[in-house]
């Protein structure tokens, strides 16, 4: 309200000083006819100013608006790889019994270009993965998700996630998947059915993390080469990654 005040003001003030002027130039020089011209003039370029300065100096701050909210929210989705998604999708690939048939296309390399880090994507969402675990596996799994759920929490209260859809998508999996695990006081002995419910909400999370990573990675490659290395020594898809550089 006070801000639609001042703004008010301020245009009623350019206003009567627009106003002012046209008359002191009338005053002094006496040639209304001549004020007048050039005043409709004016007027006519106006909307063609009104127009450049709507599509370039809009288009400007709007470019610069998104990229630092791209900036923001690559930098929460990083967060969440180096505090649980990391791990997570080393403990998830570990059930799917058909990694072997993806791993070689996830062991990213440095010299990926965007084209391949997309296809990759692509290939993680359509993957069909025999996931597979056992209770105690499974009970590791939900102690590491709940230990973790604070965090997943405060991630989830970030603004910034509102304008990326497929990284909340994620998020919600996880929770979804922790839920279901917390609500299931014994892990042993659970019915066939049970399981096979499990290996759904599983796979669900397991997809949708590996093709943010993917993602992320292509955005660390782009704009931070040193994070980009130290992703690529620590690939929980390459066995022969090493943090150590040698």
């Amino acid at each position: 309200m006070k801000r639609l005040t001042r703004s008010l003001w301020l245009g009623s003030g350019l206003l009567v000083l627009s106003l002012g002027i046209y008359f002191l130039q009338v005053a002094l020089f006496r040639r209304s006819e001549d004020t007048e011209f050039y005043l409709l003039q004016d007027l006519a370029f106006l909307p063609i100013q009104v127009l450049l300065v709507t599509l370039i100096v809009d288009g400007i701050l709007t470019r610069r608006e998104k990229q630092s909210m791209l900036h923001k929210m690559n930098m929460v989705i990083g967060a969440f790889y180096a505090e649980a998604g990391t791990e997570l999708l080393k403990r998830l690939s570990a059930f799917d019994a058909n990694a072997e048939a993806i791993r070689p296309r996830l062991r990213v390399q440095g010299d990926w270009q965007a084209r391949q880090f997309d296809e990759a994507a692509d290939l993680a969402r359509q993957h069909a993965a025999g996931i597979r675990f056992s209770a105690e596996e499974i009970e590791a799994l939900r102690r590491f998700l709940l230990s973790r759920r604070d965090f997943l929490l405060r991630l989830l209260e970030n603004p910034n996630l509102l304008e990326h859809d497929s990284f909340t998508d994620t998020l919600w999996a996880v929770f979804h998947l922790t839920d279901e695990l917390s609500h299931r006081t014994e892990l042993k002995g659970l019915p066939e059915s049970d399981m096979r419910h499990l290996a759904g909400d599983v796979e669900r999370a397991y997809k949708c993390i590996v093709a943010e990573w993917l993602s992320y990675m292509k955005h660390l490659k782009r704009d931070y080469p040193y994070l980009f290395s130290l992703a690529l020594r620590t690939n929980p898809f390459d066995p022969t990654a090493r943090v150590e550089v040698g």
